[in-house]
């Protein structure tokens, strides 16, 4: 019994401090006054109403979904034939290559941004914007690879050998029989490697420029030069975007599959 209590106290200790900073920016959200404060004074969805009253919002936001959707596009053309081939055969270098697919997780997001600077930008001299959808693919190829991998560990590989041996070529096979029967691994991909993309900084920041930016490093900015209660009620907004994608993807896969390679 005192093991369990305190287990208890533990596990209530670790909640509040994951959980606690998010409740406060709500709350803080919600402040009349021109100053992000806690408790807040009173009770106001102005804030909200000034995010869509502030271009450089609308206009980030645009930027990051432009960015997030297109090199989720190139992402999946790249990592459906990987994740495929990782899954299928053994061959030699094997795991090499996919070490290579999942280093970008596993770099520091900063070493890898100033990486991306130094040789994308201003090596090659690539415009800003493909520069930025260049990084976002790259950082978005594990997420792809890493999920449909899992979701074709759980595929049987004989339906797709009796459909060759009825005739169907290979071509036909695979987008008639195998991506079918792992759409939903697709699916929960794509939101996870839209969700890392669109909230992430540390590549975003070395890659964008003046007049360019992404939602995120916008927001850095904004908070720079304001202390109103605007970051809070945009966070609110994206907490609420990403939980409910994350409840998309547990809908579709559930927890299992992550845990199970």
């Amino acid at each position: 019994m005192k093991k369990n209590w305190l287990l208890s106290v533990i596990t209530f200790f670790v909640f509040a401090f994951l959980i606690g900073p998010l409740v406060i920016i709500s709350i803080t959200s919600f402040e009349p006054g021109s100053v992000l404060r806690f408790p807040p004074e009173g009770f106001s969805f102005n804030w909200y109403e000034n995010i869509f009253k502030v271009s450089m919002f609308l206009e980030t936001f645009k930027i990051s979904i432009l960015v997030s959707l297109a090199g989720n596009l190139m992402a999946l053309i790249l990592g459906i034939p990987a994740a495929y081939a990782l899954s299928r055969y053994d061959f030699k270098g094997k795991q090499l290559l996919n070490a290579v697919f999942i280093s970008p997780v596993l770099i520091p997001g900063i070493v890898l941004g100033f990486t991306f600077l130094r040789y994308i930008i201003v090596s090659y001299g690539i415009p800003v914007y493909a520069g930025l959808f260049i990084g976002h693919t790259i950082i978005m190829l594990p997420f792809i690879i890493r999920v449909i991998s899992s979701s074709l560990s759980n595929f049987d590989f004989s339906i797709e050998e009796a459909a060759l041996s009825l005739g169907a070529g290979p071509i036909q096979t695979f987008f008639r029989i195998v991506l079918p029967n792992i759409r939903s691994g697709i699916i929960a991909a794509v939101l996870i490697a839209f969700l890392e993309s669109f909230n992430n900084v540390d590549i975003s920041v070395f890659m964008t420029g003046p007049g360019f930016s992404t939602l995120p490093i916008q927001m850095l900015t904004y908070v720079e030069n304001y202390f109103d209660p605007t970051i809070a009620a945009i966070s609110v907004l994206l907490m609420i975007l990403t939980a409910g994608m994350m409840f998309l993807i547990e809908r579709l896969m559930g927890i299992a599959y992550f845990t199970k390679r």
